[in-house]
């Protein structure tokens, strides 16, 4: 069998305040081990932001001010692997230098992904897995924009802190959006360039796409969406499905 990794990311005030309003109406993740090369994080590794069975009730304020909460910077630290960090031991490398390796690490993995999606962009997200997996799904996917995060009203500040206090999931998110944009404008192109095929005559012969640029950046910015994604994602997913 072949197993393939997917992923779906969200902009990370959003996620931020969801997970706010998730733990504010009693949910814990009590259960999770957190076992990282072996073995689950000690209490002076891992403290619990909150006394008691669980943080019902707890403020945005609270939930920001908690220096444990693993809400901060979920998406990277979910991505990444910790093992090149020291697992939870926050005093394995300096912090900047765990912040750097993480980041990479983060990118490195989504990049090896078969897939990812953009919670904002619902309908490019099911157009790239439909085409990258030759699967339907029954029905369009809907962009619903009336959650529980965008029902919070905030101030500057406070939209200010939270990026602070997720700032590497606001740099991975910018990442993935690029990428993400490289890859939907590559199978758009494909797609054109099939029905064109199909709309020529019989005596034309089938030309392959063109090869991939070696010196193409993965960081290109979104006026050169239109270049070719990665060359690990079309040898690992495209060839070998």
């Amino acid at each position: 069998r072949k197993f393939y990794y997917i992923t779906l990311l969200r902009d990370p005030v959003s996620r931020y305040l969801s997970e706010w309003r998730h733990v504010q109406r009693g949910a814990t993740w009590k259960t999770s081990l957190h076992m990282c090369d072996g073995r689950t994080p000690t209490p002076e590794e891992l403290p619990p932001c909150y006394e008691g069975t669980d943080w019902s009730g707890c403020t945005l304020q609270q939930f920001m001010d908690c220096p444990y909460n693993l809400a901060n910077n979920r998406q990277v630290r979910m991505l990444a692997d910790l093992s090149l960090v020291g697992c939870y031991n926050m005093s394995f490398i300096p912090e900047k230098k765990r912040a750097q390796v993480l980041l990479e690490s983060a990118k490195k993995n989504l990049r090896d992904m078969a897939f990812f999606g953009l919670t904002e962009f619902q309908r490019k997200t099911q157009y790239l897995f439909e085409r990258t997996f030759r699967l339907k799904f029954i029905r369009p996917f809907m962009q619903y924009n009336s959650t529980r995060a965008a029902g919070v009203d905030l101030d500057n500040n406070t939209v200010q802190r939270i990026e602070e206090l997720n700032d590497l999931d606001m740099q991975l998110y910018d990442y993935a959006r690029d990428l993400f944009q490289q890859r939907y404008m590559y199978k758009r192109q494909l797609e054109r360039r099939e029905q064109r095929l199909k709309n020529q005559p019989a005596l034309f012969h089938f030309r392959r796409a063109p090869s991939f640029d070696p010196a193409f950046r993965d960081d290109a910015p979104e006026s050169e969406v239109s270049r070719l994604p990665t060359e690990d994602y079309m040898n690992h997913i495209i060839n070998r499905w």
